[in-house]
Parts: structure tokens; sequence; C-alpha cells
């Protein structure tokens, strides 16, 4: 895996049952940074993102929960523009550090 193959993730999910929230929300904090209560910033190239999206499915009820996967583009490409707070704001790791 390179640089350029990793992609920043901004994911987000409405989860209606404790229980399935916060298995939802230990397994993102695996992969990323939570940025809001429900939304949290990954960096990850696409095949890890594959078996994320996997383990999440098992997680959820297809019938009343939700998770949103937005691709922000390749980590290699980004800029600190790409988020801005009004109030608080929360750290993302620095996406010139790449960990495996």
């Amino acid at each position: 895996m390179t640089r350029d193959d990793v992609r920043r993730t901004l994911i987000c999910y409405d989860i209606t049952d404790d229980k399935r929230r916060t298995r939802v929300s230990n397994l993102l904090s695996s992969y990323g940074d939570r940025i809001q209560f429900s939304v949290f910033v990954v960096d990850i190239s696409p095949a890890r993102l594959i078996r994320l999206k996997a383990k999440a499915k098992e997680k959820i009820d297809k019938n009343e929960d939700s998770i949103l996967f937005c691709d922000l583009g390749r980590v290699a490409e980004l800029s600190d523009m790409k988020f801005s707070y009004l109030g608080q704001t929360r750290d993302i790791t620095d996406n010139h550090v790449l960990v495996f």
C-alpha cells in the first residue's frame, strides 16, 4: 500500500439501539478519529474500507440503522482547509502520518 492509495473517508451513522451504536462506535474508533458524537474521519485504503464496511454491516440492523461513507479524496492531496469548525474543534490525525 502506498500513500497514494489511502483515502480520507467521513463516516456518519444513525443507529437507534445503544448496544449496536456502541459496537459501531468502537469499531470506527479502531480505524480513525471521532470528530462528532456520530461522525468519524478515517484515512483508509480501498481494501481496508471494504473490510470495514463488512464488519460494520454485521453490527447493524439494516432495517433500522444507517451508516454513511463519504469519500473526501486522496490523503496525499488534502489540505488543512478541508474542515472548518464553529465552536469546539476536534483533532484529526495529521495526514502526513501513515500507520500500518
